[in-house]
């Protein structure tokens, strides 16, 4: 049997997402993992950005993690299309083309440590937020498509804050409310991420990150509980 168990660190703009975040990549992977701490806490997409060089270099020399994964919202900036994906392809306003561009040079001349060359990564981008995905399979209207028309018709079809109202039944929900509706959302997901990925590119991206990894973490058990 294979000694090594996936570790992974989590890292969003927020602990609501982290905890929905944690059931769909368990369910992408087909496999469970030991969460590894990032050692820096992000509050927000700005958060996120400027902490995550020193994250990567923790999680690199300081932990055994294998991975750090990442999960933001658009907002209003630009979804990632399919054209995001060819090779040496940037583009500034997408925040997944930045944060993957950001862990690059982060990592790029590192050093081996911990008994592994480099850690790898995958990136998800929320359109517009993460309550879209949580909408996705019970609100025919929510999806990443109907978000992109309406930015180019300059007409919305639904704004974050009544995203927030259909999932949780508030735009202000506190912290146990609002874990509640985003896991159950997740573990509904979790029995078939299909739908999701199909509707929501941003997902589509991180369960291809994901995936790639299958070959790489070859040592890693398919099945992991903490000690």
């Amino acid at each position: 049997m294979n000694a090594k168990c996936l570790r992974l660190a989590l890292m969003g703009e927020s602990l609501v997402d982290e905890a929905a975040l944690a059931i769909l990549v368990e369910a992408v992977l087909g496999r469970s993992f030991i969460q590894v701490q990032p050692g820096l806490r992000a509050r927000g997409w700005p958060s996120v950005l400027q902490i995550l060089p020193a994250v990567a270099r923790h999680l690199h020399f300081n932990t055994d993690a294998d991975a750090l994964v990442v999960l933001v919202d658009a907002d209003d900036t630009e979804p990632h299309g399919a054209h995001h994906e060819v090779p040496g392809y940037f583009h500034p306003r997408c925040r997944l083309c930045q944060l993957r561009a950001v862990f690059r040079r982060a990592t790029r001349h590192l050093p081996p440590a911990r008994g592994r060359d480099r850690m790898l990564r995958a990136v998800g981008l929320a359109v517009p937020a993460a309550e879209a995905w949580y909408l996705c399979g019970n609100d025919e209207t929510v999806g990443e498509a109907a978000w992109v028309a309406g930015r180019v018709t300059g007409r919305a079809p639904y704004t974050r804050r009544e995203l927030k109202a259909r999932v949780y039944g508030t735009e202000r929900p506190n912290l146990a409310q609002a874990v509640v509706g985003a896991t159950a959302a997740a573990r509904r997901h979790a029995r078939d991420p299909g739908r999701l990925e199909h509707d929501f590119p941003g997902f589509a991206a991180l369960a291809t990150d994901l995936r790639s990894w299958q070959f790489k973490l070859s040592e890693a058990e398919s099945s992991c509980i903490p000690a």
